[in-house]
């Protein structure tokens, strides 16, 4: 053997026993050496590959140092959205969540819960193929996130070559894994101390400094910066040999991953409660931030037969800890209007510091949470920040209530417009029902020129202040009538701001019918059934001509939402405005999605369950959108396939208790020939 193949193979020794070294530390908690020996290996392959760079391996452990600094970060869109969770704050609600599951289920028997800390860390997807890691990405707003990918790379905790323990079994040729990248409390308190030793901004909580490294656009930075992760999921298990949430883990532990040690599983949600408790205490003892326990239903059968609404799975809640409190004083009650014509009453407070941030506004909701609380202008309140993060006011000490305090009213008359204020029947919410009242229009086009709607970038709180006061915009209609004469004697504004507010409203006459979907504030219409509306009509006119019978068979619409669609685009004010916009006063462009309304299963909705064999489930997906068809990740009765490959999961039984037609792949390539 020559000196270099002894060279190369000992390269490949060392790059395994540190990984071997490096598991047992960060995910085993078990090192077997001391860290000057660590050092030594680490040392002698730096040698190794300082001198021979062709034997430098994609994974190798010196490879996360990070790389070349990057313009920005490219956007990645999740192939299962990565969805919110709901929360609950109190056990009265964890009760109703577990209620809520039995109803659901039909059973009245206890359900059994996987329950774990809830890290205060920032949520990433890490995507593997044939064992290693090709992407990364942020939760974003879990439908598209950021690429990461060079930057979680330097994680030591994420392993860059899956490597199974023997018993294991061997994980699919694509694994997506979810989880949660957090800084140590120990490293972030001496991160703070260093960038205060070096006069630098302090991070205000370990969440920020966690965010804050990992979209470094230069991976070297996030390389020195301590960060660790904790796996929680697997994306799609259905082709996994696990049938509940704990097997997911004590598989993701088998093939390198480092899952919480703390996740215990309960037998009943009487149990869960007390692990709350248990954890509560304890919490201050561990070394990272926890703002809660996750709670999910252990049976993975179960989970599917739950499903999620557009925004959360049904199956799972963030029971938050009690969050940090501080008394303060109510000054006054202020009521704000909404783009819809909601009315909200807002308590401005003393200022007050609570959990490291200054707090003096806080929402009260509506009227009637007003009077559940008994809250008036004078009175001392605890507030708190819900979820540690949104201020509000949890109680009133009555016994320092002064003299002469009154209960609080909502106005008769809207404070933006004075015209009259009702409350519809059934709701909390008062509204003002003009439709020109100046707070909504206000609201309205904000919201129109939003990032996520039309994204005219300039067209921001304060500049559709002083349009709508100077009367230059009520409806975005007016927006393509503006001048820059017009902007240019605004005040504080100036030719060359007029010009990039021109330009930016000039370049949104091009866009996305989803975007303009959203853009136009349909009540119950957020981003994403922007995008299913889009994608099942594929042009407005389609969309104005849709009855609520034809709304309803979409997935995920129902009653309520169908009749918010059909009565904004019957009402003749809007007809008129979706006119002017769309006509050749103004013109707008809206590109519809590639396989909108088109394609040989237009309008069709499919589950897939089991693997594949000519193609990977992500190459199914692209394949049935192009033919214009979506993807579900549950079976319900408005699925109209169910493809059915090997070892399939839940969803083949479910499609048979509810009738649904179910097909093979070769079935389903049959259906994308049409």
């Amino acid at each position: 053997m020559s000196n270099l193949e002894k060279t190369r193979r000992r390269a490949e020794e060392l790059r395994s026993e540190i990984e071997r070294h490096n598991r047992l530390y960060y995910q085993q908690d078990a090192p077997e050496i001391s860290d000057a020996e660590y050092d030594a290996l680490y040392q002698e392959l730096k040698d190794i590959e300082a001198a021979f760079p062709e034997m430098i391996t994609p994974d190798s452990p010196t490879r996360r140092v990070g790389a070349e600094p990057v313009e920005s970060f490219t956007p990645v869109e999740h192939a299962t959205p990565m969805l919110s969770l709901e929360n609950a704050f109190s056990p009265a609600e964890a009760i109703e969540f577990d209620a809520r599951i039995k109803r659901f289920l039909g059973s009245n028997q206890p359900i059994t819960y996987l329950a774990e800390p809830k890290i205060d860390g920032l949520a990433v997807e890490i995507i593997y193929e044939d064992g290693r890691l090709v992407q990364a990405a942020t939760r974003g707003n879990g439908y598209i996130g950021e690429d990461v990918t060079a930057n979680v790379k330097t994680i030591l905790t994420v392993p860059l070559t899956l490597r199974p323990r023997k018993e294991a079994p061997p994980p699919p040729r694509r694994l997506e894994v979810r989880g949660e990248i957090y800084l140590p409390l120990d490293d972030f308190n001496l991160l703070n101390r260093e960038r205060e030793a070096e006069g630098q901004t302090v991070f205000a909580n370990p969440r920020n400094a966690a965010a804050g490294s990992l979209r470094q656009l230069d991976s070297r930075l996030t390389a020195k910066r301590p960060l660790t992760m904790f796996c929680y999921a697997v994306a799609r298990h259905e082709t996994l040999p696990v049938a509940t949430q704990s097997e997911v883990l004590r598989l993701l532990r088998d093939w390198g991953f480092r899952v919480n040690p703390e996740a215990a599983v309960c037998p009943s949600l009487e149990a869960v409660l007390d692990y709350h408790q248990a954890l509560d205490r304890k919490r201050h003892e561990l070394n990272y931030e926890v703002d809660g326990v996750v709670i999910k239903v252990e049976s993975l059968e179960r989970q599917a037969r739950l499903g999620a609404t557009s925004r959360a799975p049904r199956w799972a809640l963030a029971f938050k800890f009690t969050p940090p409190e501080a008394e303060t004083r109510i000054e006054a009650i202020e009521v704000q209007v909404g783009r819809t014509g909601v009315l909200t009453p807002v308590a401005v407070m003393a200022p007050v510091k609570i959990g490291g941030v200054t707090v003096s506004r806080a929402t009260l909701h509506n009227e009637d949470e007003i009077r559940r609380k008994d809250v008036r202008v004078g009175d001392l309140v605890i507030v708190r920040r819900a979820g540690d993060v949104i201020p509000e006011v949890a109680s009133v000490v009555i016994e320092k209530r002064p003299e002469g305090t009154e209960l609080f009213h909502m106005p008769s008359a809207c404070p933006a417009c004075g015209s009259p204020v009702i409350r519809p029947a059934g709701e909390a919410a008062h509204r003002c029902d003009n439709a020109s009242c100046p707070a909504q229009i206000k609201e309205h086009l904000i919201h129109f020129g939003s990032k996520n709607a039309l994204d005219i970038d300039g067209l921001g709180p304060k500049m559709v202040d002083l349009l709508v006061d100077q009367g230059l915009a009520r409806t975005p209609a007016d927006l393509y009538h503006l001048t820059r004469a017009q902007l240019a004697e605004l005040p504080r504004s100036g030719e060359k701001s007029a010009d990039n507010l021109i330009s930016a409203i000039r370049k949104s006459k091009r866009t996305s019918l989803e975007r303009f979907i959203h853009a136009l504030g349909i009540r119950h219409v957020g981003q994403r059934l922007s995008r299913i509306l889009a994608e099942h009509f594929g042009g407005l006119e389609a969309l104005r001509r849709a009855s609520t019978q034809e709304l309803e068979a979409i997935h995920e619409i129902g009653p309520e939402v169908a009749r918010s669609i059909v009565s904004y685009l019957s009402n003749p004010r809007n007809r008129d405005l979706l006119n002017r916009l769309t006509g050749p006063e103004i013109g707008l462009v809206l590109t519809a999605p590639s396989s909108a309304g088109r394609g040989p299963l237009a309008g069709k909705t499919l589950v897939l369950t089991g693997a594949l064999t000519t193609m990977t489930r992500q190459e199914a997906t692209a394949r049935i959108v192009a033919a214009g068809g979506r993807v579900a990740s549950a079976v319900s009765r408005k699925t109209d396939y169910v493809v059915v490959g090997r070892d399939p999961g839940s969803k083949a039984r479910q499609a048979t208790e509810l009738d649904v037609r179910m097909l093979d792949e070769n079935g389903l390539i049959e259906l994308l020939k049409g």
